[in-house]
């Protein structure tokens, strides 16, 4: 069976989760091939198994054989439509394919318009879905409307869904009641435990301005409304005194929530709170680091289909204080490997919280909790990396694509 992985981001163009999801799925899609070869008699090419595993990816030439790159043309389309281009160019290079797996709306054009052009099998893994998350006409303007009709038309057409999270496929089902539920199948991501553990040294902290010797909450993500950032700083003022509050920041979506950003930032420069932004890249080992010595991992997310960097927080040992939105329950227990923090939405169809102010308070209040008892925060720290090693393999996550991938 031949499959290919179609995809914004890959290595080293990597910004999100579905990008980390894709990079370790494709790995260990591409371990089951086995040494044995492609098609040999009983072994992982054989019926139902994998002969080969390419990934078609937006961007310029990746150095992996098995890697095709597009990149997008220099033309003023906007996103969406340059989006649109790249996938046609894609969905011509995948009519060998027996199964194109799609992942996130950019991709899930080319997805479809292979199925439609060559007959081939079209997978979407859902990593978010585009009508809840309103935020996007902020970034996407206009081509907001072409995102939703790109996913609606692939989830809609695909012969299977895969959901990464309980929620997600409620979620899938309500949005797109034309889905058939039998089709629609919940496999999460995984997290890779050996590179993601325990890191003892402290010279990251020091080389990004944190004093290993004060305790420190932590947030990863990108500068985006669906992360809830906002609404963390807002809780800074209310965090215990002398605690450090550090931000490791992907790209903003648009100028404007950059600005705010900043603006929160700067407003708190007279708290009792020190915030410690880090706005570069951070490799795999420095992160570990950042996140061992952390007292807690804080994820205030809006929407979040499952969260893998709550994963990456509890492999490393770290307690997790996270909204409970989503698929968020799926992987942090609350009061076991971490602290749910209740989340409701308003009524305006902006995904922003029904009452900020409380929200606010109850971040600080999870995260206080833990500064306050270092034993607690230790032990749902030691719980949560128990659990992401039990239960959250990359090697038993691709068993289960391959699965999907041979019922069709």
């Amino acid at each position: 069976m031949r499959v290919e992985l179609l995809t914004r981001e890959y290595p080293p163009h990597v910004y999100g989760g579905a990008g980390v999801h894709v990079t370790e799925l494709a790995a260990a899609l591409r371990d089951r091939i086995g040494p044995a070869g492609p098609g040999a008699a009983g072994g992982p090419g054989g019926p139902g198994g994998l002969a080969d595993v390419t990934v078609r990816c937006f961007g310029p030439p990746r150095p992996e054989p098995w890697v095709v790159g597009y990149p997008e043309p220099a033309l003023d389309l906007g996103m969406a439509l340059r989006t649109l281009a790249v996938a046609e160019r894609i969905a011509a290079d995948a009519g060998a394919a027996d199964v194109v797996h799609s992942h996130t709306w950019y991709a899930n054009a080319a997805g479809h318009l292979a199925q439609l052009a060559h007959g081939v099998r079209h997978v979407v893994t859902t990593h978010s879905l585009e009508p809840l998350r309103p935020w996007k006409a902020e970034q996407l303007g206009t081509g907001y409307a072409v995102s939703r009709w790109i996913e609606r038309s692939a989830v809609e057409a695909a012969d299977a869904v895969i959901a990464v999270s309980e929620a997600m496929r409620r979620d899938v089902l309500a949005v797109y009641p034309r889905v058939r539920a039998e089709r629609v199948h919940v496999i999460g991501s995984g997290i890779d435990t050996e590179s993601f553990r325990p890191q003892p040294g402290t010279e990251a902290l020091v080389a990004a301005g944190v004093d290993p010797a004060r305790p420190y909450v932590l947030f990863v993500g990108r500068v985006t409304r669906q992360k809830g950032l906002a609404h963390l700083l807002a809780a800074a003022e209310q965090l215990l005194p002398g605690t450090q509050l550090v931000l490791v920041l992907g790209a903003a979506d648009t100028p404007r929530i950059a600005a705010e950003t900043d603006r929160a930032i700067a407003d708190l420069a007279a708290s009792p709170v020190t915030v410690v932004p880090i706005r570069r890249f951070v490799d795999r080992r420095s992160l570990c680091q950042l996140l061992t010595h952390a007292v807690a991992f804080v994820c205030p997310s809006l929407y979040e289909p499952q969260g893998i960097v709550n994963l990456e927080a509890m492999a490393c040992g770290t307690a997790v204080v996270a909204t409970a939105v989503g698929g968020i329950p799926d992987v942090v227990v609350d009061k076991e490997t971490g602290l749910l923090v209740p989340f409701a939405a308003g009524d305006d169809a902006t995904g922003e919280p029904r009452d900020p102010t409380a929200l606010a308070g109850r971040l600080a209040e999870s995260l206080n909790t833990l500064i306050d008892d270092r034993d607690l925060a230790r032990e749902l720290g030691t719980a949560g990396r128990e659990r992401a090693v039990a239960e959250f393999s990359w090697k038993e996550i691709a068993g289960r694509v391959t699965e999907v991938y041979a019922s069709l």
